[in-house]
């Protein structure tokens, strides 16, 4: 069966329009400038890497997609404020009934699933980074990404507790978001955690499905490949090696 694959420059240009277009609209009156100036920050970052990096090392089209489907729903979140975004009002429009109230919430909780779509849109992005750059074979080609998408929520949390305390004020209650709830970073990684998993738990499914060595790649990756310990009896051999060369 032959297979059709999108040329690069035109799903590039496809996704990079719509997410200038989507960062234009939501960005020409937001409920917040100094917040919408925050939060894109990071985007801006992270677009600029990717920009620069697509020559030499250009991604899959699936992991620019989830990319871009991260930063849609983070533009949205921009534009309102995290814990303003009127998602249950869209949704009684809709339903003509409050998912809020149906579901016991006393929060808004668009913040939340924007944390659990970092881990799900991320991890995959990660995982090729991984094993196209450092070679990781087997279980490391799944903890290690899961590992990134823990620290680098854990990061970010503390950047908005860097920026909340730097700002203060409104802006700063706005940058951070908790809506009062001291556990709020807390949970905020551990759903960019589940995130990560739940794309993992995928990854590996897909890959035992196809894989026919999928079991002995996994046991091949345990296994020590270096017996030496390699702490001050490391250290000693690279100490005789200075001396002697």
């Amino acid at each position: 069966m032959a297979r059709v694959h999108l040329p690069y420059s035109v799903l590039l240009s496809v996704l990079g329009g719509v997410l200038a277009a989507q960062v234009v609209w939501l960005g020409w009156r937001p409920v917040s400038r100094e917040t919408w100036l925050l939060e894109n920050l990071l985007v801006v970052v992270l677009v600029g890497v990717l920009a620069r990096s697509y020559r030499r090392f250009p991604l899959s089209r699936l992991s620019y997609t989830m990319v871009f489907l991260f930063l849609t729903l983070h533009e949205v979140g921009a534009h309102y404020t995290y814990s303003l975004v009127p998602y249950d009002a869209a949704w009684q429009r809709l339903a003509g009934w409050s998912l809020d109230a149906a579901l016991g919430f006393e929060r808004n909780h668009f913040d939340r699933v924007i944390h659990f779509a970092y881990g799900l849109l991320f991890f995959y992005p990660g995982r090729e980074v991984f094993l196209r750059i450092v070679d990781v074979r087997g279980v490391w080609g799944y903890l290690l990404p899961l590992d990134v998408v823990m620290s680098t929520s854990m990061i970010y949390e503390l950047i908005e507790w860097g920026a909340a305390t730097s700002f203060g004020g409104d802006v700063g209650q706005a940058y951070l978001g908790t809506q009062g709830d001291v556990w709020d970073a807390h949970q905020d990684m551990a759903l960019a955690s589940l995130g990560a998993m739940v794309a993992m738990t995928i990854t590996a499914a897909v890959n035992a499905g196809l894989k026919r060595d999928f079991a002995r790649e996994l046991a091949e990756s345990l296994a020590v490949k270096h017996p030496r310990p390699l702490g001050e009896e490391e250290i000693a051999v690279l100490l005789d090696e200075k001396r002697r060369g």
